[in-house]
This record gives structure tokens, C-alpha cells and sequence, in this order.
């Protein structure tokens, strides 16, 4: 009688857990799909992934991040000259002292400016800028960064401060395929789609 009762029991459970394990299968199937197709389009249309740029938008503040061959700075004064935020926040070690040079240059006032000179990456560009602006009770920012480097920027920020509103108006400083090669955009490139899934990873910042 107890063998019938134990050979019925498990009867059921392997029924009950049958459409489980199919469910299971087919949705590992579809990620596997969408992913799949998201790398794809990824490889073949670079730009069109890595460039998140939200448009006329304006916020408390402009945020520039290190990097890139100073078209940053460019784009963040003419951002300010069109009245997007009333102020520029400058963040990353080593070339902070030119960038403030190239926006006093285009026409923004000094007093207009706050630095920020120790991160040396993006993750730190999002954690040492938001505690300042945090103390400062910023609500929104226009992040400015090249455009290959702002879905990794945006979702970093925003993965950091998820109670502040972030927008993303990049430069396009080497966007045409043909300066790719020349302006070695391509390796920048690369690199990009090696940190994205290792931000994913080591810091939780969901790339989607």
C-alpha cells in the first residue's frame, strides 16, 4: 500500500512539474533570441545602440565626464548657450583643468562652474558627481559625454541615483562611418561593448 501511495506521489509531481520545466525552457529559448538579435543589431549599427540622446530637454545642471578628445567640453557650452541648465558640473581627474578652460572659452562665466577631479572612471564619475549634487539637492541632469560612451554613462548615473531624472545629449564628434577608422573610433568601440556587460556584471548597472 505505501509503494502505491509513494509510486502515485511522485507520479503527480513529475506531472505537475512537466509544464513547469516547458515554460522554463521556452522563456530561456526567447532571452536567448532576444539577446541574440540584440547583438546583432549591436554589431552591424554600433551607433544606433550606444547613442542614447533624449533631445531639446533642460535639467538643474550639465554634467561633462572626462574622456574623449575635448569635443565634451564643446558640446556642454553650447548646451549652456541654449539655456538647457543654468550650470556646468565637471567630473574626472586629469583633464578637468582644460575642459574649464574650453568652457570659460565658449562663453561660460566661471562662476557658472563646479569640478570635480577624482574619478578616473565612469563608475566614479557617477559616485564622487552624485554626492556633491545630492548635497547640492540636484533633481535632474544633462549628462555630456562622446556618443559611444552614453548608454554605459546614462545607465551608470541612473543605476546610482535612481530618484534623479538623467538625459543623455552627447557629442557626435567622430559619428560618420568614415572617421570611424581615422579617429580610432572603432576601438573605442570595442572597448564599449567589453564594459558594458562588465559594468552588468561587477556593478549591477543593467545595460537595457
Amino acid at each position: 500500500m505505501l509503494v502505491q501511495i509513494s509510486a502515485r506521489s511522485t507520479l503527480e509531481r513529475v506531472v505537475f512539474f512537466r509544464p513547469i520545466r516547458k515554460i522554463i525552457f521556452r522563456a530561456a529559448i526567447v532571452v536567448f533570441l532576444l539577446f541574440t538579435t540584440i547583438a546583432v543589431l549591436a554589431y552591424y549599427n554600433p551607433e544606433k545602440f550606444l547613442c542614447v540622446d533624449n533631445g531639446k530637454v533642460s535639467a538643474d545642471v550639465i554634467v561633462v565626464l572626462g574622456g574623449g578628445q575635448h569635443e565634451r567640453p564643446l558640446r556642454a557650452a553650447e548646451l549652456f548657450q541654449q539655456h538647457a541648465a543654468p550650470r556646468i558640473f565637471i567630473s574626472g581627474e586629469g583633464d578637468d583643468g582644460i575642459n574649464r578652460q574650453i568652457l570659460i572659452a565658449n562663453g561660460v562665466p566661471t562662476g557658472a562652474i563646479e569640478v570635480e577631479n577624482r574619478s578616473t572612471t565612469t563608475q566614479e564619475n557617477a559616485r564622487f558627481a552624485l554626492k556633491r549634487l545630492r548635497a547640492e539637492n540636484v533633481r535632474s541632469a544633462i549628462l555630456v559625454t562622446s556618443w559611444y560612451h552614453s548608454r554605459r554613462a546614462m545607465k551608470t548615473f541612473e543605476h546610482y541615483a535612481p530618484e534623479m531624472k538623467f538625459y543623455s545629449r552627447p557629442s557626435y564628434f567622430g559619428f560618420a562611418r568614415d572617421d570611424w577608422n581615422k579617429l580610432d573610433i572603432n576601438r573605442r568601440m570595442r572597448q564599449e561593448f567589453l564594459k558594458l556587460p562588465g559594468y552588468w556584471i561587477r556593478y549591477g548597472v543593467n545595460p537595457f
